[in-house]
Order: structure tokens, then sequence, then C-alpha cells
């Protein structure tokens, strides 16, 4: 797959076009498709122009519905439900962690939980929301059936991501992973390419451990990241979500195969309302330098997620960003209908 380089600008502008052409308002395509290009501007293009196309034929049979914001269904002090009414993902997530971080700056901690949502796209994009506010993040969401529970032979679970943002001066950490051991994003990447997953990523349908990206995308057998621990942390994370947003569990969102209703749950934690600013930065940098600095095997290197972001992010903005070829065609026939 041969790549052309895309002045981040020029990417946003593209995609803002044609979501202006499916319904779109001004703003709202200017934010959504400024949170899609961010995923490629920072490296994840599992989760950024890779998903556009999946995301527009969802607008087109009425799953996502443009237009649509969240509205309340319930507060109390520091806790928020709100329904997404199947608005654009990234929007009602970037949305719900603004409220989140808003609770937080009142009462130290802020949970926003939504239902009735649509994927999120990159969910990083939200822990970097919070630690740019200053603030530490969490968020998670589920899915629908794509791995088996442990010991199953069937799609029961979700690989329900998992993000953690912690703010510090130098480089912030943020984690963004999957309860898979590899993302469906990313899997559709290798197969894209004709190419096996470096490690095994999944069954095929005799229970057997594979390597191969499209075998494990048509079957929906993810290996469970941790093994049992993976699929029992999918669970508890599909548990909450669901029983704090009041809406879809993961096996409630299959819907004749495809994702959208879905249950997320946003935290934020003000280090400056709770006390910890003055010894927070001293603790992160410790602990980070210990990693850092232990020891490895040869030719191996130790680094903390989202250590490489900043640096991807700035190289993206001064050379371009890497689009696959194709899907730049796409974008541009898309463009100019």
């Amino acid at each position: 797959m041969k790549d052309v380089l895309i002045p981040f600008d020029e990417l946003v502008s593209a995609l803002k076009q044609i979501l202006l052409q499916v319904g779109f308002e001004e703003s709202r395509a200017d934010r959504c498709a400024t949170l899609f290009a961010k995923a490629d501007l920072d490296g994840v293009r599992s989760h950024g122009i890779n998903r556009f196309p999946l995301f527009l034929e969802f607008i087109e049979k009425g799953y996502v519905k443009p237009k649509n914001s969240p509205t309340l269904f319930s507060e109390i002090v520091l806790f928020e439900r709100w329904d997404g009414n199947l608005g654009p993902g990234n929007l009602n997530a970037e949305f719900a962690m603004d409220r989140a971080i808003k609770l937080s700056r009142e009462f130290g901690i802020g949970c926003v939980a939504l239902a009735q949502t649509n994927h999120w796209m990159r969910g990083g994009n939200f822990g970097w929301q919070a630690v740019e506010a200053g603030c530490i993040g969490i968020c998670f969401t589920n899915t629908k059936p794509n791995m088996p529970a442990w010991g199953g032979s069937e799609p029961i679970l979700g690989n329900n991501p998992l993000v953690i943002g912690i703010p510090r001066k130098e480089s912030p950490v943020v984690l963004d992973m999957a309860m898979s051991q590899f993302a469906y994003g990313q899997m559709s990447l290798y197969a894209q390419k004709g190419e096996n997953l470096p490690f095994e990523g999944g069954f095929d349908l005799k229970g057997n451990l594979t390597k191969n990206p499209t075998e494990i995308l048509e079957n929906h057998l993810a290996l469970p990241m941790g093994l049992w621990k993976g699929a029992g942390l999918s669970l508890v994370l599909d548990l909450l979500a669901s029983v704090f947003s009041g809406g879809n569990s993961t096996h409630e969102v299959d819907h004749n195969g495809d994702e959208y209703g879905l249950s997320q749950v946003f935290l934020c934690f003000d280090p400056i309302k709770l006390g910890l600013a003055e010894w927070m930065e001293t603790k992160i940098d410790s602990v980070l330098d210990n990693l850092k600095n232990s020891a490895v095997f040869e030719g191996e290197a130790v680094r903390f997620p989202g250590e490489k972001v900043l640096e991807t992010r700035a190289r993206n903005l001064e050379n371009g960003i890497p689009v696959a070829e194709s899907t730049w065609a796409k974008i541009l026939k898309h463009v100019e209908k």
C-alpha cells in the first residue's frame, strides 16, 4: 500500500466537505473532521481515515444521525447521565469528556455516562482532551460482540477499549487499548496489506490460535489480551458502562451484525481541586525515570504509553500525514461529488 503525504489542514478540509454533504452543520463538520484527522496525525492509522468510509456507510444506513447531540437524562452532584441520541460517536465522546472536565473543576471528580452513542473512533483523542485540560481522564466503551469468553467458541464479549490519560509537562502518559490482543482496526490494516499479524491475534473455527487477520475478522474471534484476564476485564467494563449509563450492554449492541447504540463512561479528576498538584509531577517523573532506566534485552527499548505521540504529531505536522494512496483517492472522489 503506497502512501501519500497530506497536510493536516488539507485533510481536515477534505473530510469536512464530505461531512457537510451528508448533513452535518458547519461547526460540527469541522470538529468531526478534526477528530478523524487527529488520529492519523498522531500515528493511529487504524482508527482515523481508515474508518471514515464505514462512518459514511453508517450515516447512509441511518445508524449515525449527523444532527443529533446528547440530551441530559439525570444529574446528581458530580455524576451525569446523557442520551447520545445516536449522534456521531466522536462528537458525543468529546462532549461527554468536556462535561466530565467541567464537573471535576467544580467537585474535583466528574463522571459522565453516555447511552445510545456510536463508535468513538480513536478513544485516545479523549484521553488527550483530558490531559490537555490538565486533568486525569479515564474513559471506556463497550462494543458489539467480537471476542469469545475464555474457553468459548463464539463471539460473546466486546473488545471494549479503555483509555487512561495522566497529565505531565514533558510528555503526558496516555494509555489507549482494547481488550483484544490486537484492535480490530489494526487487524484490518494487516489484512489490507495481505500480511499476517506479528503474534497470534485470535482463533480459527477449530479453536486454534492464528496470526491470519482475515480469518479472525471474518469470525469475530479475537484473542483477549492477557487471555482469561482480558476476557474478565472486558466483561466488567461492559457491566459498568451499561449499568452507569442505563444503555445497551454488548449483547444488546449487536444489531444484525452492525455496531451502534453503544454505552460509554467518562471520568475526570482535577489535580488542583484535589490537592495533588504540588507533588504529582515529581511522583510521575520518579516512576517513569525508574521505568526508562530499567534493564532491557539487546536491541530493545522501554517506553511508556503515549511517549512517541508528540514526536509523531510534530513530524506529521511538518512533513504531512501519511495516508494510503487508495484511501485518499476515495476521499477526493467524495469531495468532487
